[in-house]
């Protein structure tokens, strides 16, 4: 969620993510979404996949290939599940290649040739998510060059979203994303107010409106808009209690999906209630995944900081995630960021001054929102 490129198309389309690309099937041999049986399938699939249970989101995979041979959503299905098999997805990543080429085909699917117009939602839908995803994988890990074309050729689709809301209420997602950080973004980023300028103005009221409408009614967009609620309510107005009021839903409604785990643990902890933080880091244990092991270690630095005042081992945990989470890239940022400003609290009071002044500066440089600091 960084560079101008990214301020320009508004930032929504940086969250868009796998969830999307079920309402917007480009329907080659007819309309997935006419087939109560292919939506049902999908659905299940898409929550299969979110809960990180990839053999049964094979079996979906390959009963939709065989009901849709050739078909676009085949090539976002895959795209999906390469993204969360390989969480996070970084540059090296095994799984990029793939990730890449299944999305762009995808694009190219959408746009290739003409259809009837009653074929337009779902098609719209498609071409958004595909480049939603390649946008999302390009913004997290700093890749600009990749990003601009890209996110330039996006808007006009987002645009066409608000013509199309009375398909499904998964467009109320692109719009209340449009809506709220059209206004937010340049008023919190005021270096990017002239490039916000051109575009047609947004409602930030009528934003969220919109993202709840979404999360209360959408088939297939239902957690995204749970999540960038989480994420506005955070970041943005640091309502860390309505935070964690969605990020609570996506935890317990995808249980083993690490993400959704790391940022309601984030929450809990930015509402001092640690005793419920260090429940579920308790129960989950180490796992597999490198990232979450390293957000893990700075979650514990905080508890150990934080609740039991326990300055030196708080200090270890920071500086050892600091060191797991430079492995990842610009990816793990963010919680970093989180332990350079435990660091710069440790400092403070162990009088070392010129340490709380390096540490506070790094992590203003690395996070997002200078707010959500923990102090």
């Amino acid at each position: 969620m960084k560079g101008p490129a990214i301020s320009l198309i508004l930032n929504y389309i940086l969250s868009l993510t796998l969830f999307a690309f079920v309402a917007g099937t480009t329907v080659i041999h007819g309309q997935v979404l006419q087939n109560r049986a292919a939506q049902d399938m999908i659905k299940s699939g898409i929550d299969n996949i979110y809960n990180l249970e990839f053999e049964t989101a094979e079996r979906v995979h390959s009963r939709l290939e065989a009901m849709y041979p050739g078909h676009p959503v085949i090539l976002l299905f895959n795209g999906m599940m390469t993204y969360w098999k390989n969480y996070p997805l970084v540059p090296g990543s095994e799984g990029r290649t793939s990730f890449e080429a299944d999305l762009r085909n995808c694009i190219q699917l959408c746009e290739r040739e003409e259809y009837p117009p009653e074929y337009e939602a779902e098609i719209t839908l498609a071409n958004i998510c595909a480049r939603g995803l390649l946008l999302l994988f390009y913004s997290d890990n700093d890749m600009s060059m990749s990003v601009i074309p890209l996110a330039v050729g996006t808007y006009k689709y987002v645009m066409r979203s608000f013509e199309l809301a009375s398909a499904y209420a998964d467009f109320y997602y692109f719009t209340g994303l449009y809506n709220y950080y059209r206004e937010a973004y340049p008023r919190f980023y005021p270096v990017y107010r002239a490039l916000a300028a051109p575009f047609p103005r947004g409602d930030e009221v009528k934003g969220l409106t919109e993202l709840a409408k979404a999360a209360e009614s959408a088939i297939f967009l239902s957690a995204e808009s749970y999540f960038i609620l989480s994420w506005i309510y955070n970041g943005y107005a640091n309502d860390f209690i309505k935070s964690a009021l969605y990020s609570k839903i996506l935890a317990g409604r995808y249980p083993e999906n690490l993400l959704f785990r790391a940022y309601h643990i984030r929450n809990l902890l930015l509402l001092k209630r640690y005793n419920e933080a260090e429940e579920i880091i308790s129960s989950t244990g180490k796992t597999d995944n490198r990232f979450f092991n390293a957000q893990l270690m700075v979650f514990n630095g905080i508890l150990q900081e934080k609740k039991y005042r326990n300055y030196t081992r708080a200090r270890e945990l920071y500086e050892e995630g600091i060191g797991d989470l430079v492995l990842i890239g610009s990816y793990a940022n963010e919680f970093a960021a989180y332990a350079y400003y435990g660091l710069s609290r440790i400092s403070d009071f162990t009088g070392y001054k010129t340490g709380k002044r390096i540490y506070r500066k790094k992590g203003n440089d690395l996070a997002d929102f200078k707010k959500v600091n923990f102090d």
